[in-house]
């Protein structure tokens, strides 16, 4: 038995993974990488890891559900949702689905770690009311009808009533990742 601690990184970007697994693996993580939600599963068979990284967006699937399946596998798991297209929308859903911590990209290894070891929520928060611009109520929307189609643009695109294409030019200025 090792004393290393045990991490699953879920990315699609295979140099972003890379580059997270190695500086994870200098801090005495032992680190594996799926790029789908389904070589996640696969892993969990043989192996139990106490830490997971996810990406929101996975290709065509939804991050979230990764989240759902590691939480069903391991309830004490401390999943860190990473993206970099932060919604309040997905936000509430990682959490409610069993994320312990999101974190909107950049984010490094350092804020990475600091986020599995938060357990409670900061009273301290800022209340700060921060004024939503129109761009970015437009932009929590869209992205939540793209949650709710399972990231299905033509299926989002039908429920907010815009041509296909048009949703796809929107996404691409955001750069979904």
């Amino acid at each position: 038995m090792t004393d290393r601690r045990q991490l699953l990184i879920v990315e699609d970007d295979d140099t972003f993974a890379r580059t997270l697994k190695r500086s994870f693996e200098r801090r005495d993580y032992d680190v594996r990488v799926a790029a789908s939600p389904e070589e996640a599963e696969t892993l969990l068979g043989d192996w139990q890891p106490a830490y997971a990284v996810v990406d929101l967006k996975l290709g065509n699937a939804s991050g979230l559900a990764c989240v759902q399946t590691l939480r069903a596998a391991d309830p004490t798991m401390r999943i860190v949702v990473l993206t970099g297209f932060a919604s309040i929308a997905t936000a509430v859903e990682a959490i409610k689905l069993g994320a312990s911590y999101y974190l909107a990209k950049p984010s490094n290894t350092d804020d990475i770690e600091a986020a599995f070891e938060r357990s409670e929520g900061n009273i301290d928060a800022p209340l700060d009311a921060r004024p939503s611009s129109i761009k970015t109520v437009e932009w929590e929307h869209i992205h939540q009808t793209l949650v709710e189609a399972n990231f299905n643009i033509s299926e989002a695109a039908r429920r907010l009533g815009m041509h296909r294409r048009t949703l796809a030019r929107k996404l691409e200025k955001r750069q979904v990742k």
